[in-house]
């Protein structure tokens, strides 16, 4: 996401994904012609991409049935470029704010006053809507994934907008006696986290119960359970969890997932830049700095936003965001705390007494999300994960239990099941295009005491420091891996690869997965260099099984500029009906429609961030194409494979939202008939002194997502829900 510090810690000699493909074809194979190379790419797999395939058609996670052959066309026009202060969809749809900033979740609590004086963020929606799951409910309360009228909408709450969270913006430490008011940090811890609520439709709309049972926060500060390898740790031991068994709050929460048996996850992504460490190095181990420099928490060097919220002196919910060695031992200080963070919770909507967990199973990184393939009987429960930050990895977890349909509906009691035990994996992209996922197990490929990364004792220490694991295991430099998405209709993973820069990848590192490096972007509000406006990477397991060791991949679109050059940027035949920058939120429903959301800045002179559909096609479905990069007196020629252009997958732009938003989040009812989105920090790069209001004053009171901004008041995230005015599917 664009708006928090982007971390780069990758220091490792791993190949970037881009190095690895200048081996990839031989001038002989090139000369073979792109026919003959796309099918080489694809591999055997391709023969059996069809009904061969043991993956099933249940449309995902969530059980919903769907199609086994994608749509042959969408059904509306693309909505037009736009920077107007208000959401636009096309023609026939309407757009509704169904919960906004602030919003109360529980009876007897006041309005939101949108003034910077509110408090209670624990029993209201929190700032920054991001990532969401529907789960759908009977009319007596159970659970029914089959409901498209009622349900709990689980969200994450990312982080914060200072400029509009408190009456006249946050008060530093320095300028308040060394401390942060207590009022200020309480608002901002409880303004994080995840809410769930419950929302209902009547007629045609939709608005969510204020004082449902189901509604809950999950802030910053609320005590999860540990579990998994990790749990017990010496690793995780602090002084406000000397067991290490129990962990407070939830950082920066994403990306999401939906477990095969109907619990949501939510991952933790940029969580290492809320804690403060001083040059405590002498006092640590070796071993200690060179795990915590990985995850870019090196003495002095926090994100800028860093909160402060350790200077409040209060108790140990507030000093444990100071990691600085100052005790005797781990359980007399916060050393640890740092270490307990980074990994994904697990929350059961229907059962909102029961205390969220913390899955150490998934590995420890910049998780922007877990996103489950569709569960198959008797097979291993399968999910993929990207690291969002530069030069990271792509991952994927395989449970060690078979997936019993049986546990469909037990909540987190199946979350021990099958998220206690496993094997993390992280992806390796070969030369010869196809690619292998490389076990990060303590005891294999050189996990152990010996390592010379990182002494790695257990199982513990491998997925505390999985960056580590992953540097050692030779995994593949990625550019900032965002959201992913599996096609339920082939079981191919989508991977959103939001944009880099020649800083990041010089163009002497060009190569077949990321071709692309340009100057000054044409309507760039940032006149960046790069690979600025990213791609979306596709893969398919060998034989379709998602716990397979092996993959084939191309790139699915690449972002870009309408009018820019064909041959060496627009790549996949953009048009001002479907161009597109920062791919970042994708989701490919039950139909097999792929939707594509972006958190941009390179094209936002020309258009607000928007949302795209199009029909996604399979793995090997392009050709080859030769791109030549330059920038000032680089130049570099790499070969590389398209999918098909932008007019044969139908890309089509459905949503332009507001000035300084993000679009992120979606979800989607069980009967495709309405969509959640959500819009996050409307206003953004705003002036502080105006609360951002020269530059967004959405959503207007009247509720119409589509009216413009009153021009005055706070702009709030908020998430919309979108409906066609006759009642249709959405989309088709």
């Amino acid at each position: 996401m664009g708006h928090h510090p982007v971390e780069d810690s990758n220091r490792s000699d791993n190949n970037s994904i881009c190095a690895v493909l200048d081996q990839r074809l031989s001038r002989r194979q090139i000369l073979r012609g792109s026919a003959t190379a796309a099918t080489m790419v694809a591999g055997a797999s391709l023969v059996a991409c069809g009904g061969d395939s043991d993956s099933d058609s249940t449309g995902g996670a969530g059980g919903n049935n769907g199609p086994t052959i994608a749509p042959e066309a969408l059904g509306f026009s693309a909505v037009p470029h736009s920077l107007e202060d208000r959401v636009v969809v096309p023609d026939g749809y309407q757009a509704s704010v169904l919960i906004a900033k602030g919003d109360p979740l529980s009876l007897g609590l006041a309005a939101f006053k949108n003034d910077g004086t509110d408090v209670d963020y624990d029993q209201r929606s929190g700032d920054e809507h991001d990532a969401m799951a529907y789960f759908g409910l009977s009319d007596s309360g159970m659970p029914a994934a089959s409901s498209s009228s009622r349900g709990i909408l689980c969200i994450n709450h990312e982080n914060l907008e200072d400029a509009t969270l408190h009456q006249n913006g946050p008060t530093a430490a320095a300028s308040n006696g060394g401390a942060r008011p207590k009022t200020e940090v309480d608002r901002e811890i409880q303004a994080h986290g995840v809410a769930c609520v419950e929302v209902i439709k009547e007629g045609n709309q939709w608005r969510y119960v204020q004082g449902s049972p189901f509604n809950r926060r999950i802030t910053a500060a609320t005590e999860l359970t540990m579990t998994g390898p990790v749990a017990g740790s010496e690793l995780v031991k602090t002084r406000l969890s000397p067991a290490g068994m129990t962990r407070f709050g939830t950082l920066n929460n994403c990306g999401h997932g939906e477990t095969p048996w109907h619990t949501y996850i939510s991952g933790e992504e940029n969580w290492f830049s809320y804690f403060r460490r001083d040059d405590d190095s002498a006092m640590r181990t070796s071993a200690d700095n060179t795990l915590l420099a990985r995850y870019g928490l090196t003495p002095g060097g926090q994100g800028f936003s860093y909160r402060e919220w350790d200077t409040v002196a209060a108790g140990d919910l507030y000093a444990r965001f100071n990691i600085t060695v100052s005790g005797a031992s781990a359980t007399d200080d916060f050393r640890n705390e740092a270490n307990q963070h980074g990994f994904a919770i697990e929350v059961d909507p229907y059962r909102p007494t029961e205390k969220a967990k913390v899955r150490t199973v998934f590995g420890r990184f910049a998780h922007e999300g877990v996103w489950f393939a569709p569960a198959v009987a008797g097979k291993p429960v399968v999910a993929y994960m990207g690291d969002d930050a530069r030069n990271e990895y792509i991952y994927k977890f395989v449970s060690a239990e078979n997936w019993d349909e049986a546990d469909e509906n037990l909540g987190l009691s199946a979350g021990d099941k099958y998220l206690t035990e496993g094997t993390l994996y992280v992806a390796s992209f070969n030369a010869d295009g196809a690619g292998e996922w490389k076990a990060l197990k303590f005891g294999q490929n050189g996990l152990d005491a010996s390592n010379p990364i990182y002494p790695f004792a257990s199982e513990a220490d491998v997925l505390v420091g999985a960056r580590l694991a992953a540097d050692h295991v030779g995994a593949t430099k990625m550019d900032r891996p965002e959201w992913s998405a599996i096609n339920p209709l082939n079981g191919e993973i989508y991977i959103a690869l939001t944009n880099n820069r020649t800083s990041n990848r010089p163009v002497d590192d060009l190569d077949s997965a990321n071709p692309r490096a340009y100057e000054d972007v044409v309507g760039g509000a940032n006149g960046s260099d790069g690979n600025a406006n990213g791609h979306i990477i596709r893969w398919r397991e060998t034989g379709g099984q998602h716990d397979a060791l092996t993959f084939d991949w191309d790139i699915f679109l690449f972002g870009a500029e309408s009018g820019a050059d064909s041959a060496s940027v627009n790549l996949s035949g953009l048009t001002a009906d479907n161009d597109f920058s920062s791919p970042d939120g994708i989701f490919i429903d039950m139909r097999g429609l792929m939707w594509i959301q972006t958190d941009d800045g390179a094209y936002t002179d020309t258009v607000n961030n928007q949302m795209l559909v199009a029909i996604p096609g399979e793995v090997g479905d392009g050709g080859m194409q030769q791109v030549t990069s330059s920038v000032g007196a680089d130049e570099k020629t790499v070969t590389t494979f398209v999918g098909k252009s932008a007019s044969e997958v139908d890309l089509r732009r459905f949503l332009v939202g507001v000035p300084g938003c993000e679009i992120t989040g979606i979800a989607l009812t069980p009967d495709a008939k309405s969509i959640f989105v959500n819009i996050q920090h409307p206003g953004e790069g705003g002036s502080a002194a105006s609360f951002n209001v020269d530059k967004s004053s959405w959503p207007n009171s009247s509720g119409d997502a589509q009216a413009l901004g009153d021009g005055s008041s706070r702009p709030r995230s908020a998430t919309i829900v979108i409906t066609r005015e006759d009642g249709g599917e959405i989309a088709l």
